[in-house]
């Protein structure tokens, strides 16, 4: 394919919001160019749910479906590298590619998701996204009324547990450490038999990331089905942040109803942008995203 050197819009993240903007955009004859690295952050995850018309679809088979679909619109073009660096210029902005390749756009879209940083414990990584997982309305129906663990401490670990309290009656916290909750907590913890496990894990055995036994320190054996993990994170690229995009205190890009960030002509839409970490809700803040920079653009030239 033949790429031109300037768009009305480059998109940084081809996966679910990326290409939902770019649908949108499309559909409003926009020229687009989709930027990706084909590294999606649930390329392990066997199915997705909670998402209308594609529960339990395995997720490359709906990013492929979403692809080939959205190409179907001539004035969108998909790019298999990998966005480097970007700068402002006088007409928008300029994205530099990995492979060396210069392309600039009056609107700029992020939408390149966040980058898990997995813990020090081995087998984890090999599990996450099948039974080290992240959200019970993506993943805690498939694993109701199993023995299940909440790897997180505190506030976070305490917000986990009501959720996933309503899935199964057998569920403990792996605190990593000294618990940090408060004497209500506790007793609530108690009054619902949530188990409190303070010595750090070593290991988590497993089968093609499928869970058998977590191992802790001092040699113990839990027998798990699941274990809900809160992960830290950083952003996938670094490029909002160098052209003056702020973070949330939660490391998300701010940006406001409308997926707008702080600095005009750019649009952030996706996992980057927000706690609620789903297909469906990526899906929805790209349809967004895309909306608005069209009417940008509309308010710009008409």
């Amino acid at each position: 394919m033949d790429f031109f050197k300037a768009y009305e819009v480059i998109i940084i993240g081809g996966s679910y919001s990326g290409l939902s903007a770019a649908m949108t955009l499309g559909r409003s004859l926009r020229s687009v160019l989709i930027i990706d690295g084909e590294k999606p952050c649930n390329r392990q995850t066997p199915h997705a749910h909670n998402f209308l018309t594609q529960d339990g679809e395995k997720p490359n088979v709906i990013a492929q479906k979403a692809k080939e679909q959205v190409l179907n619109y001539d004035s969108v073009h998909f790019l298999g590298d990998f966005a480097l660096k970007g700068k402002k210029t006088r007409e928008g902005f300029e994205i530099i590619t990995k492979s060396g390749k210069t392309f600039s756009a009056r609107k700029l879209i992020v939408a390149s998701g966040i980058k898990d940083l997995m813990p020090e414990i081995k087998g984890f990584s090999e599990c996450w996204g099948i039974t080290a997982i992240h959200c019970p309305y993506c993943h805690g129906y498939e694993f109701k009324s199993e023995k299940t663990a909440i790897m997180a401490n505190g506030e976070r670990a305490f917000h986990m547990a009501s959720l996933v309290n309503n899935l199964t009656d057998e569920l403990c916290i792996l605190t990593q450490g000294t618990p940090d909750f408060d004497v209500k907590q506790l007793d609530k913890l108690k009054k619902y038999n949530i188990s409190i496990i303070e010595t750090p894990v070593k290991e988590i055995i497993h089968e093609n990331g499928e869970l058998q036994q977590v191992v802790l320190q001092d040699g113990t054996c839990l027998v798990l089905k699941a274990v809900y993990a809160a992960l830290p994170f950083e952003q996938s690229s670094n490029i909002p942040m160098e052209l003056g995009c702020s973070l949330t205190e939660t490391g998300h890009l701010q940006v406001d109803m409308f997926q707008k960030t702080e600095v005009y002509g750019i649009y952030a839409c996706g996992d980057n942008t927000s706690k609620m970490r789903s297909v469906a809700h990526a899906v929805a803040t790209g349809n967004i995203a895309g909306s608005m920079v069209n009417h940008e653009l509309i308010q710009e030239d008409f």
